[in-house]
C-alpha cells in the first residue's frame, strides 16, 4: 500500500485531474469510480479497475477491508489522509473508497434499428446520469449524446447512475439529426405543445426516445428530424416535468406497451 501525504504529490495531482477535467478523462481514457457500488458495478461488467484509492478512515471500514481483502495481491493501491481525500469526494459524507478505471467504450457501433436513448444537450451531470440508470432498467442499451451534453463519464454523472452505465452503449458526441434521419424505427420527442398524447400514440417495435435541454428543449434541427412528437399528459397545475422524470415516464411506457402482463394484463 502506498502512501501519500503531500498535494504536490505528481500521483495525487494526476487524480485531481481525472476529477475535474473531461479533457483528462478522455485524454488518458480512465475515469474515477466513487464508492463501492461503483466500483462492483464495474467489476460486474467492464473487470478489474486500475487502480484503488483509499482514505484513511475508510481504510478501516468493515466492507472496505472486506474487499480489500478479495482484490488481486498485484492490484495498486494509494492510502491518502482525510484532508486530502476531502478535494476529490462528491458529497460531504465520503465513501472511503474510490478506483482508477479504464474508460468502457461501446460493445458495438451504432445500430439505425436499436432501441435507443438520444439526449439533446442535456447538461445537468445529474439529469443525464438518472436517464441512463432509466435507460437500463428499462431495457434500452443504446444512448446517443450529442456534443453539448454533460459528459457521460464524469464522476457526478457516474454517481447519479448508479452503475447503469456499464450495462449500455454510449455514444457521446452524436450527430443526432443525421442518426434520427437514418434511423429505421420511429423517433419520438417530448414537446409541451404537441398534440399527440403518449398514452394514446402508437409506438413500433424498435423506439428512438428524444429528450432535450433543461431550458430549451430540443433543437430546431433535432426537432424536425423526429417523427412523432407526443406530450405527457399532466393533471397537475405544473408545466413541465424535469427531463429525467420526462424520461423515465416515456421508457417505462414503452415497457408496459411491450409486457402487458406487469400491468395487471390491462
Amino acid at each position: 500500500m502506498k502512501r501519500i501525504s503531500s498535494r504536490d504529490n505528481a500521483h495525487y495531482r494526476e487524480l485531481l485531474r481525472l476529477h475535474a477535467s473531461a479533457r483528462e478523462r478522455r485524454r488518458s481514457g480512465r475515469l474515477l469510480l466513487d464508492g463501492m457500488h461503483l466500483i462492483s458495478a464495474y467489476e460486474q461488467h467492464c473487470g478489474s479497475p486500475a487502480e484503488i484509492v483509499l482514505s484513511d478512515s475508510g481504510a478501516a471500514r468493515a466492507e472496505i477491508v472486506d474487499y480489500l481483502a478479495r482484490c488481486p495481491p498485484a492490484m495498486p493501491m494509494i492510502q491518502l489522509p482525510d484532508s486530502l481525500w476531502a478535494e476529490l469526494a462528491l458529497v460531504d459524507t465520503p465513501s472511503g473508497i474510490m478506483a482508477v478505471a479504464a474508460w468502457p467504450q461501446p460493445a458495438t457501433a451504432i445500430d439505425l434499428a436499436a432501441d435507443t436513448v438520444a439526449l439533446d444537450g442535456v447538461q445537468d451531470p445529474g439529469n443525464v446520469g438518472s436517464i441512463l440508470r432509466s435507460a437500463a432498467a428499462a431495457g434500452f442499451r443504446q444512448v446517443l449524446l450529442s456534443a453539448d451534453c454533460a459528459q457521460a463519464w464524469s464522476p457526478k454523472t457516474l454517481r447519479a447512475g448508479m452503475g447503469a452505465h456499464f450495462q449500455l452503449d454510449i455514444h457521446e458526441g452524436g450527430d443526432l439529426p443525421a442518426f434520427l434521419a437514418a434511423y429505421h424505427g420511429q423517433s419520438i420527442a417530448t414537446a409541451v405543445g404537441a398534440t399527440a398524447d403518449l398514452y394514446s400514440a402508437g409506438l413500433a417495435p424498435a423506439v428512438a426516445w428524444v429528450f432535450g435541454s433543461e431550458g430549451q428543449g430540443l433543437s430546431a434541427a433535432v426537432l424536425a428530424a423526429t417523427r412523432l412528437q407526443v406530450r405527457i399528459p399532466m393533471p397537475g397545475a405544473c408545466e413541465s416535468l424535469n427531463v429525467a422524470a420526462a424520461a423515465a415516464v416515456c421508457l417505462f411506457e414503452t415497457v408496459r406497451r411491450r409486457h402487458p402482463a406487469a400491468d395487471g394484463g390491462r
